[in-house]
């Protein structure tokens, strides 16, 4: 009778480990998400909104260097650096100071 009392006792504790193990990885998925990957998805949907809108004469700075847009290509741009003309992957530009409109 006690050995049973006891079995039965075991069988519950581990079914209530069960759902407190299932609790705490749903907790730390929710945490990973919210701390993690959300602020990071937002931050590269700001980064291409950025570099979709890009227009000829915007002032960027790319990899350290910063110029001004001469032509936009597919997947490339020329920047105008003091007489010097560079070509660059639109992926390499990290902030754009749009042109003023006169």
């Amino acid at each position: 009778m006690l050995a049973q009392i006891f079995l039965a006792a075991a069988e519950a504790a581990n079914d209530q480990g069960f759902y407190q193990t299932l609790i705490m990885i749903a907790v730390a998925l929710i945490f990973f998400y919210f701390i993690l990957w959300r602020p990071e998805q937002k931050r590269r949907k700001k980064l291409e909104d950025m570099r979709t809108g890009l227009q000829k004469g915007d002032r960027v700075t790319a990899m350290g260097i910063i110029g001004t847009i001469a032509e936009i290509k597919e997947r490339t741009v020329k920047i105008q650096v003091e007489g010097a003309c560079i070509e660059m992957l639109i992926a390499a530009i990290t902030d754009v100071e749009k042109k003023e409109e006169k």
